[in-house]
């Protein structure tokens, strides 16, 4: 399947199986699962910043629109798609899985712990922004913590759900012809 068409399945199949799915899941008040966002986490290391951007906009504005929110879901993964490349450049060295893979995964990171790091991070910072535009406020601290790690909890447990289930094969690439 080329990239493109790949990339489009994998983008409504995650918007309807967070719209239609997930947010029908009440687990608490503390947490709320979200996965649609393993779309960006999974982009090519290569892809273009500002595609990247645009791509993340649009991603969130779709789940906005099905939400009827103005706009919250696509400011936090904007703030991920802006993050991504830095975190990637900290967490892998200058010569390693960009250039022999092409996208992140437990295989292309170098193992479950730095791919959880990498999505911890995301999902984490996914969150506190997304809670604290949903709040504006941070007049409870408590809570605003208390929900920001509990949701991260419950999307890292169902990434890693889905990376079991639907594991993405990967072709190391070598620089030979």
């Amino acid at each position: 399947m080329p990239p493109l068409f790949k990339h489009i399945f994998r983008f409504i199949l995650l918007i309807l199986f967070q719209v239609f799915v997930l947010d029908n899941i009440r687990l608490h008040q503390l947490a709320t699962p979200y996965l649609y966002f393993l779309f960006i986490l999974w982009l090519p290391f290569n892809i273009n910043r500002t595609v990247l951007l645009i791509t993340a906009f649009v991603l969130g504005f779709t789940l906005d629109s099905f939400r009827h929110h103005p706009g919250f879901h696509a400011a936090a993964c904007v703030m991920i798609a802006y993050v991504r490349p830095f975190l990637i450049n900290f967490l892998i060295p200058q010569e390693g899985a960009e250039t022999n893979y092409e996208e992140p995964s437990i295989q292309s990171m170098g193992g479950l712990l730095p791919y959880m790091i990498y999505a911890g991070i995301l999902v984490f910072i996914h969150n506190a922004w997304l809670f604290l535009l949903e709040a504006w406020q941070f007049e409870n601290a408590w809570y605003f913590f208390s929900k920001t790690f509990l949701t991260t909890a419950v999307c890292l447990v169902l990434i890693l759900i889905t990376e079991w289930i639907f594991p993405r094969k990967q072709k190391f690439r070598t620089n030979t012809i």
